[in-house]
């Protein structure tokens, strides 16, 4: 028997979420397959949770590609096909075309399992990262490093807790429905262990009656615990709340059954959700909007 799972017209971090509540009641090794005939529109973050989705079924899924050639198409540019083909079984017309170097795909879906995948995801973007950031998005140049450590410290993420490879992708687009503004959005999924079980792999760590996915997330985004116990471990996230701080952007980072989020001023999310579908590993998207300056 295999169990339909039906991919929303427009697929971001949100609404990802409509897509584990369908598979939350399905077992584990039981077939799914994902009908993204009538998507159209994915962001960063949609595209390589579909991706993790697949690394934690026991049985490959099928997957039925957007009908609607424009989405396909950019679907094929960012790398998704690439990939998809290996973890999916795939049906529906499936463009073959690689990534182009377009503009608004900043760094293509990219593979990290190691340190040095970290180091050729940010030697690949800092160049097409200072164009976007500085003629784009009217931030300053000198803000290019901080973009790089930013993006650096998300990937090491996968490195350091996951026990098994992620993915990461940058785009920049104009996001008319929530700022009326050009963003750029970095996206990091991995299947791995997840906050919670990494942080509870910390020798003598006090365990609370209220110890869970959404504890684990303050304890690591909020107070930058780590569950390494060397001095100034476990600062990559609070250097990423710092930059996204000065710049106005968002962190939102999902794990286990709970999702917290740095919100801006610009965005109305909630800063803690808990009781989410289960899903393994860790989830994160760091959004920086264009600076609106003084004419």
């Amino acid at each position: 028997m295999t169990t339909v799972l039906n991919v929303p017209p427009s697929l971001d971090d949100k609404t990802f979420e409509t897509v584990l509540e369908q598979l939350a009641p399905v077992a584990q090794d039981e077939k799914v397959l994902l009908d993204a005939r009538h998507t159209r529109w994915a962001s960063p973050y949609g595209l390589i949770a579909l991706l993790t989705l697949a690394q934690t079924r026991a049985e490959r899924p099928a997957l039925y590609a957007p009908e609607s050639e424009d989405t396909s198409s950019y679907w094929a540019r960012t790398g998704f096909f690439t990939f998809a083909e290996d973890l999916f079984e795939l049906a529906g017309s499936v463009p073959r075309t690689r990534a182009t170097g377009e503009s608004d795909v900043l760094l293509e879906i990219t593979p990290v399992a190691k340190s040095e995948d970290v180091h050729d995801v940010v030697g690949r973007i800092q160049q097409k990262s200072q164009a976007i950031l500085v003629k784009e998005l009217n931030i300053d140049a000198k803000a290019t490093m901080g973009f790089a450590m930013t993006l650096s410290e998300a990937c090491q993420n996968i490195v350091e807790h996951a026990g098994r490879g992620g993915w990461v992708a940058v785009q920049t687009y104009r996001w008319q429905k929530r700022l009326g503004r050009r963003v750029v959005v970095i996206a990091v999924c991995d299947a791995g262990v997840g906050f919670r079980q990494s942080l509870e792999t910390a020798q003598g760590r006090p365990r609370s009656d209220r110890w869970d996915d959404g504890m684990a997330l303050e304890e690591a985004v909020i107070r930058g615990v780590s569950r390494f116990r060397d001095p100034g471990r476990g600062q990559g996230l609070a250097g990423v709340r710092r930059y996204i701080g000065r710049w106005d952007g968002k962190l939102s980072v999902r794990s286990g059954t709970a999702r917290i989020a740095i919100v801006p001023s610009w965005d109305d999310d909630v800063p803690l959700e808990e009781k989410l579908p289960y899903f393994p590993g860790a989830q994160m998207q760091i959004t920086i909007p264009e600076r609106i300056t003084d004419r």
